[in-house]
């Protein structure tokens, strides 16, 4: 574990080597992200650039058609996201923001989801506009939803 490396990593190393560590990781990000909280998803696995999520089909976040929500499986993708792009921040003087999200829902999501997002390595020091990809698989590895977030990056000019 380096003191260059992201906050993210620095957390997710730490704890999720501990007994139920992906667990606890997983209930820390909840509290600091409520709204995060409410599909009840656990964190699979975080390095750089690549973010791993799951959430479990439970009735909280089924709809009328018993399958899971659409906002459910949003909220799932941009936690994935938000990760991944996090896994990439420097330690000090960049900062980052959602602009946009799109979503494709391609089948019906049933059971156990699992959302993945990998970003490149990224250019901190200029502001940009950049976009991702998550892609959600029910158990069978079907792709149940593509999502494309949208965010801007840039350096941190209050602390520049």
């Amino acid at each position: 574990m380096s003191r260059n490396e992201p906050a993210i990593l620095q957390q997710w190393q730490r704890v999720s080597r501990l007994p139920f560590g992906s667990w606890l990781f997983s209930r820390l990000i909840g509290l600091t992200v409520p709204y995060a909280a409410t599909i009840n998803a656990r964190v699979l696995n975080l390095m750089p650039g690549r973010a791993q999520a799951q959430m479990a089909d439970r009735r909280a976040v089924r709809n009328h058609l018993r399958s899971i929500h659409a906002v459910a499986l949003t909220n799932l993708a941009e936690l994935t996201a938000n990760l991944a792009i996090m896994s990439r921040q420097p330690v000090k003087g960049a900062r980052w923001i959602v602009t946009g999200f799109d979503t494709e829902f391609v089948k019906k999501a049933r059971g156990a989801v699992t959302a993945q997002c990998e970003v490149g390595p990224l250019d901190w020091s200029q502001p940009q506009s950049l976009s991702g990809r998550v892609e959600l698989r029910d158990a069978a590895g079907d792709i149940v939803m593509t999502a494309t977030p949208r965010w801007k990056i840039g350096p941190d000019a209050a602390k520049a």
